[in-house]
C-alpha cells in the first residue's frame, strides 16, 4: 500500500491550485477535491482566530477516524509552529501540511503511521519555489501547469515511498 495518497496545494484565498492523486483507494471527483481544499483552508483560518494562545499559526495536528492532519506555518515555511488545535481521536490517513508566507498551503494525504511528513513537505515547497515561482509564465494564485514541477514532484514522492518502505 502506498504511503502517500495525494497532494493538495491551496492558494491564499482557499482555491485549489494543484492536486495530484498518488493511488488513494477512494478516488474523488473534481468537486470533492475542491471541497476538501476549501474545508482545509477554512479550518486552518478559523483555528488561528479561535485559539486562546496569542500568535497561533493554525492547526498543527488533527486526528480523525479516517485521517490525521499535520500542519505547520512560518514566514519561510520551514519552522514548526506551536500546537493550536485539539487532537481528535480517529485513525486511517495522515494529512501533513505546510503554510507559506504567501498564503499557499501544502498538504499530503498518507496512510496511518507515515513518519517524517514535515521533511517531505519541505522538499515539495522547495520544488514549488524552484519550478513554479521561478517560472516566468506562471501567474500567482492560478492553477499550476508546470511540467518540470510535475516530473520532480513525482520523483520526490517515489523517493519518499522507497525510503518509507525501507525502514
Amino acid at each position: 500500500m502506498a504511503a502517500i495518497y495525494s497532494l493538495y496545494i491551496i492558494n491564499k484565498s482557499g482555491g485549489l491550485i494543484f492536486y495530484k492523486d498518488y493511488g488513494s483507494s477512494g478516488r474523488m471527483d473534481t468537486n470533492d477535491t475542491l471541497r476538501v481544499a476549501s474545508i482545509w483552508h477554512s479550518m486552518h483560518a478559523i483555528s488561528q482566530q479561535l485559539s486562546p494562545v496569542a500568535g497561533c499559526l493554525g492547526i498543527e495536528l488533527l486526528e480523525a477516524d479516517t485521517f490525521d492532519l499535520h500542519c505547520f506555518q512560518s514566514l519561510t515555511g520551514l519552522i514548526n509552529s506551536q500546537t493550536c488545535a485539539s487532537v481528535f481521536g480517529y485513525s486511517y490517513n495522515f494529512v501533513s501540511s505546510i503554510v507559506t508566507f504567501k498564503g499557499q498551503s501544502f498538504f499530503v494525504v498518507s496512510e496511518p503511521g507515515t513518519q517524517l511528513m514535515d521533511g517531505l513537505l519541505k522538499v515539495i515547497y522547495e520544488l514549488y519555489t524552484d519550478y513554479v515561482l521561478k517560472n516566468p509564465f506562471y501567474e500567482m494564485e492560478m492553477p499550476i501547469r508546470c511540467e518540470l514541477f510535475d516530473i520532480n514532484l513525482t520523483q520526490a514522492i517515489q523517493k519518499d515511498r522507497v525510503a518509507l518502505l525501507g525502514r
